[in-house]
């Protein structure tokens, strides 16, 4: 026999348990906030720009064919930036005392669409090791790739400047909590249906007649005790017994 559920009946449930939901949904965007603003170590972010191009003579023009060469070697140097060969020098130079694999996670190298231009992305929870660990391995790739690829054909476009008022670009605390608000609501209304399907205690009128089938002919009402003393319900056990003794 299918069970249906009716817009009603999810109105009703989600009232009944709304307390819960509301419980639910605001310990875990205070949990994220916690965790985002004490336990996550904000990253700074700071870009090196390169420029692929081979050196020409004052006058002489550029050919198609060369610039293409450019932008095909442009992969090869993506890939060589991130390589040994050019992180360790870097570390040797910037005097840092962390491996090779940390510091290629720290970086990240992109095309500026179909430019030949390459820029070199650093992250790092100090502002100022950034904008050196970018300058540097710009330099250090500028400086190698004459004796790695036997060209010079890199230029230093633009170098990475340490700013002031420059704020992290991780965590994201706002975007976090929304995560976690969306989370945890989602959380709280699925716990809140679980709880109400696997209640099976009768607690109305409504509910004999679902569970049974029949109608309710009596019920007897609940006794307030902050109103009812203890001595008046003795009196009128006294007082019921009395009569049905007389009656007799």
């Amino acid at each position: 026999m299918e069970e249906t559920i009716s817009l009603k009946d999810i109105i009703k449930t989600l009232k009944k348990r709304l307390f819960l939901i509301v419980c639910i949904t605001v310990s875990v965007v205070a949990v994220s906030a916690l965790v985002t603003y004490f336990l996550l170590t904000p990253k700074y972010e700071a870009s090196t720009q390169l420029l692929v191009n081979q050196s020409f003579e004052e006058g002489q023009q550029y050919t198609s064919a060369e610039v293409r060469t450019n932008l095909d070697l442009i992969n090869t140097y993506n890939v060589i930036i991130t390589s040994p060969r050019i992180l360790e020098p870097a570390l040797e130079e910037l005097g840092l005392e962390r491996s090779r694999s940390d510091l290629r996670n720290q970086v990240r190298v992109t095309e500026e669409g179909e430019s030949q231009v390459v820029s070199i992305t650093v992250q790092d929870p100090d502002p100022a090791m950034a904008v050196n660990i970018a300058n540097t391995l710009a330099l250090v790739f500028q400086r190698d790739i004459v004796d790695i690829m036997n060209v010079d054909n890199v230029s230093i476009l633009s170098s990475a400047e340490l700013v002031e008022s420059s704020s992290p670009i991780s965590p994201n605390p706002p975007l976090n909590m929304a995560i976690a608000f969306v989370v945890g609501l989602m959380a709280a209304v699925g716990i809140a249906f679980i709880l109400e399907f696997l209640d099976n205690t009768i607690k109305t009128e409504d509910d004999v007649e679902d569970k049974l089938g029949i109608p309710v002919l009596a019920s007897i009402s609940t006794i307030d005790a902050t109103k009812v003393t203890i001595k008046e319900i003795s009196h009128n056990r006294r007082s019921r017994t009395g009569r049905e003794t007389y009656g007799a």
